[in-house]
């Protein structure tokens, strides 16, 4: 019985230690429906602009703007940051549905994402929402009062650091989690998960420190990410604030 007890507990602390050395892993998952392009906005009737962005740590980073501007409607972009899987080919329904709402559409891959370089990294991803942030202001003379800053789960959370760090015209969360400890010890909890994480991706803390407009988008019946999490990143959110469910 003692025997079983030890291997029991050295199997236990076997994936403790898995866990702790590969959680970037399993967070960051740019491989899940391949690292490939699979489609552009051309194949489904939009005209876009291939982007290729340094970061300040010399990453080089892939994405595309898509103008959405039409005739006598606001210039305005939405800056997509998207969720921890797949890449930019991806999300082209989305795209499509923000163009629909006359916004134009930056959106980039993360570092280890799709075409981009390099490895994915919780700081990486902070410094590529910056350099793409950059690139709309500098490059391409963007306002920032006209740059709206949209993320889906993950991406939520790089959405708020990047709002809490500027003055865009709103910011969009969708399908957000508080923060990564919370979230792993919900899907762990037979882990010390919080003492466990060496990532942050602190939603709630960001959303805080925010100063523009704010729309919150969760669904109740999120399989994935709790439907608390998103009111809670929703009571951080200071006024003028919405939450959509």
């Amino acid at each position: 019985m003692l025997k079983f007890a030890l291997t029991l507990l050295a199997v236990y602390a076997l994936f403790v230690v898995i866990v702790y050395l590969m959680q970037s892993r399993m967070l960051y998952l740019p491989r899940v429906g391949g690292r490939a392009l699979t489609m552009t906005p051309t194949d489904v009737g939009m005209d876009f602009e291939d982007v290729r962005i340094a970061t300040a740590d010399n990453v080089m980073l892939h994405g595309w703007f898509i103008d959405g501007q039409r005739d006598g409607q606001s210039e305005r972009v939405l800056l997509f940051f998207h969720g921890n899987a797949g890449n930019i080919s991806h999300r082209l329904a989305s795209i499509r549905q923000f163009l629909g709402l006359g916004l134009s559409v930056m959106i980039i891959d993360y570092r280890g994402f799709g075409q981009s370089e390099g490895r994915t990294t919780e700081a990486g991803t902070y410094r590529d929402a910056e350099a793409a942030w950059a690139y709309l202001t500098q490059e391409r003379g963007v306002r920032p009062q006209d740059i709206v800053v949209f993320g889906r789960s993950v991406g939520a959370s790089i959405a708020a650091w990047l709002a809490s760090e500027h003055d865009p015209a709103g910011l969009i969360l969708e399908s957000s989690f508080t923060s990564v400890p919370d979230i792993a010890a919900e899907i762990y909890p037979w882990l010390p998960a919080r003492w466990l994480s060496r990532l942050s991706h602190a939603t709630r803390d960001y959303a805080q420190d925010v100063r523009c407009p704010v729309l919150v988008v969760h669904s109740r019946d999120d399989e994935i990410i709790p439907f608390h999490h998103g009111e809670a990143v929703f009571t951080a959110a200071p006024e003028p604030k919405s939450l959509l469910v």
